[in-house]
C-alpha cells in the first residue's frame, strides 16, 4: 500500500511477490495503521431505500466499491458538505456523521487492501502446526461467569482460528443472542454439557484469566491456554506447567483473534467475521471507550469488508437496542453513549450542534430510577463533545410512550419550545413526551423546527457549565462482571443521600 502510495512500481513488485507470507500481512497492517490521512469520498447521494434497513448486504463479496468499510451507507446518504450524513429527506434535515462512521471511512482503504489479500475462500494454513499451538488444536474455547458478547464471539472465533469447539459459560445476554441471530450463527452448548461428554477436555480460557470468573465445572488443571485482554489480577489462574497465553492491551479479546487470522493469512468465514465485529463494537462502545486502541479501529474497518456490511451505525444502532433490554449491564456513559446522534444548526439566533440518545426498554422506571446518575454523565458528555444541548429519551417498547430528560435550562427551554402540550416535572429533570417514541420522526423534527423558529440559548448558567478537566476520568473496573465503563472523580457525581439538581 505504501509502495503504491509512493508510485514505485519496483517496490510494489517486490511487496507483491511476498504476498503470500505472513510477514506481508503483518506490514500491510502496520502500514495501515500509520497513516494518518483520512480518505475522501464523493460522489452523489441516492434516495433511502424502501422496505427493511438492513446492516449488511445479501452479497458476501469484499468488493472496495461495495461495502467501504462499513461505510458504503453514510457515503450514499451523504450530505452536501460531504461530512454529514441525510437523515430525514421529508424535513430536510442531516446529522453529523457518527464516530464509528468517521473512523471506518478513513481506513477503508487499508481495509480493502487487507481483506483482498486473504484467500477468497475459507483456507487453513498447510503446516499449520507452525504457527499454532499444538495445544489449542481440538480444545475448547470458553469465556467467563456472566459472559458477554466478546466472551461467546470470541470463543466462536477462536475455536474456528484454532480448530477446536466453543462452549457457552454461562446463559447468553440479550445483544449476543441478536449477534448470534444476525450472523446466523448456533448457540454453542454449555461447558457443562461438553465436559460431561468429554470431563478431560483441554481448556482454553477467553476474554478472562481470573479463577473468580472460571466456571466452577472446570477443571484448572485441564487449561492449556488464555487468551485475553485484562489486566492480571490477584486471582489469576495459577498452573504447575507453561501454558499458552495472549494477552494484548486492546479494547476487546476479539481484536486478538481477528488479528490473528489476519496475520496467519487466514479469511474467517462471513459468520466469524460478523460475530467479531459485532463483539469489538460492544466491548468498545462503539469505537468511543477509554480502552480503544488503532488495533480495534481497523479491524472493524477490515471486519465490515469481510462480512459485507454497508452500515456499520445501523449495525451498532441494532446491536445497543438489543443490548438495553438488559440494563443490569449497562453503565449512565453506556446508557447516554450507546445510541447517540448530533445535529448541527445555524439560524440568526443559534448555532451550534444538538446531541440526542435513545434508550428503548421495556421497563423505563429502572432508568428513571438512575436519574441522579445519569444527568451527571449527560452534562460531562456535553462537555465533552463541544454540544450545545444533550437530550436522552427513555422509550418504553410496551407502552409506547417516551421521557426526556433534561440536565440543565438549555435543554429544558429547547424541549419547551420544541414540544408545547408537554409538562416538566417539579425539579426540571424530566419531560413527558406522551406517545412520541421516534427520533427521527416526533423528536427531531420537533426540535429542527423550535430551532429555526426562532429558539435561542438562554443566558442563564447552571451545572452544566464547569470546566472539562474536573469531569474525572472513564474506567473499567476490572472486577466488575460486566465490565462497565464508568466515570470516576467527576465533580459532578452525586453525592449518596443527594440529588442532582438543576440550577437556573
Amino acid at each position: 500500500l505504501w509502495a503504491r502510495q509512493k508510485k514505485n512500481p519496483a517496490l510494489h513488485s517486490r511487496c507483491t511477490v511476498g504476498r503470500g507470507r505472513s510477514f506481508f500481512f503483518l506490514s500491510l497492517i502496520l502500514i495501515a495503521m500509520s497513516s494518518s490521512a483520512p480518505t475522501t469520498n464523493g460522489g452523489p447521494a441516492a434516495s433511502p431505500p424502501s422496505g427493511l434497513k438492513r446492516a449488511r448486504s445479501d452479497s458476501h463479496s469484499c468488493g472496495h466499491d461495495d461495502h467501504h468499510a462499513g461505510g458504503a451507507e453514510a457515503l450514499r446518504l451523504s450530505g452536501p458538505d460531504g461530512l454529514t450524513k441525510r437523515y430525514d429527506d421529508e424535513h430536510g434535515i442531516v446529522r453529523k456523521r457518527t464516530n464509528v462512521e468517521n473512523v471506518v471511512l478513513e481506513r477503508e482503504v487499508a481495509a480493502h487492501e487487507i481483506a483482498e489479500a486473504l484467500p477468497r475462500e475459507v483456507t487453513v494454513v498447510p503446516k499449520v502446526d507452525l504457527f499454532v499451538p499444538e495445544a489449542l488444536k481440538d480444545a475448547v474455547f470458553v469465556g467467563h461467569l456472566v459472559t458477554d458478547l466478546d466472551s461467546v464471539a470470541g470463543a466462536i472465533g477462536a475455536a474456528a482460528l484454532y480448530g477446536g469447539r466453543a462452549a457457552l459459560a454461562s446463559e447468553v445476554n440479550s445483544e449476543t443472542a441478536f449477534a448470534l441471530e444476525e450472523w446466523e450463527v448456533d448457540m454453542p452448548p454449555t461447558i457443562e454439557e461438553v465436559l460431561q461428554s468429554d470431563p478431560d477436555a483441554k481448556i482454553c480460557l477467553v476474554d478472562h484469566q481470573q479463577t473468580s470468573q472460571m466456571n466452577p465445572a472446570i477443571n484448572p488443571d485441564n487449561v492449556v491456554g488464555v487468551i485475553d485482554h485484562h489486566a492480571l489480577q490477584s486471582k489469576t489462574i495459577v498452573t504447575d506447567r507453561p501454558i499458552y497465553i495472549d494477552i494484548r492491551p486492546w479494547g476487546s479479546m476479539s481484536t486478538i483473534v481477528a488479528h490473528t487470522f489476519l496475520t496467519h493469512q487466514r479469511r474467517p468465514d462471513v459468520k466469524v467475521a460478523g460475530m467479531l465485529l459485532c463483539a469489538i463494537l460492544s466491548d468498545t462502545l462503539n469505537l468511543q471507550g477509554p480502552t480503544t486502541t488503532e488495533w480495534d479501529r481497523l479491524t472493524v474497518a477490515v471486519l465490515s469488508e469481510i462480512a459485507a456490511v454497508d452500515d456499520i451505525q445501523f449495525l451498532a444502532t441494532q446491536q445497543f437496542k438489543a443490548k438495553s433490554r438488559e440494563l443490569a449491564g449497562l453503565s449512565a456513559h453506556g446508557l447516554v453513549n450507546g445510541d447517540q446522534k448530533s445535529f448541527s444548526f445555524k439560524t440568526e439566533s443559534f448555532e451550534g450542534d444538538v446531541g440526542f440518545a435513545v434508550v428503548e426498554t421495556t421497563d423505563d422506571a429502572v432508568i428513571v430510577d438512575r436519574l441522579d446518575e445519569l444527568l451527571p454523565e449527560i452534562v460531562a458528555c456535553k462537555k465533552e463533545k463541544g454540544l450545545t444541548a444533550l437530550f436522552l429519551a427513555v422509550v418504553n417498547i410496551v407502552s409506547l410512550k417516551g421521557t426526556l430528560l433534561l440536565c440543565g435550562p438549555t435543554e429544558q427551554t429547547l424541549a419547551e419550545a420544541a414540544f408545547l402540550d408537554c409538562t416538566v416535572n417539579e425539579g426540571s429533570t424530566m419531560m413527558d413526551l406522551g406517545k412520541r417514541v421516534s427520533r427521527k420522526k416526533d423528536y427531531i423534527p420537533a426540535i429542527t423546527k423550535a430551532i429555526k423558529g426562532g429558539w435561542s440559548k438562554p443566558m442563564i448558567r447552571g451545572k452544566s457549565t464547569v470546566d472539562i478537566a474536573s469531569l474525572g476520568k472513564l474506567e473499567v473496573d476490572p472486577l466488575d462482571p460486566h465490565q462497565r465503563v464508568v466515570r470516576q472523580g467527576s465533580v459532578l457525581q452525586v453525592k449518596k443521600g443527594e440529588s442532582f439538581k438543576v440550577v437556573g
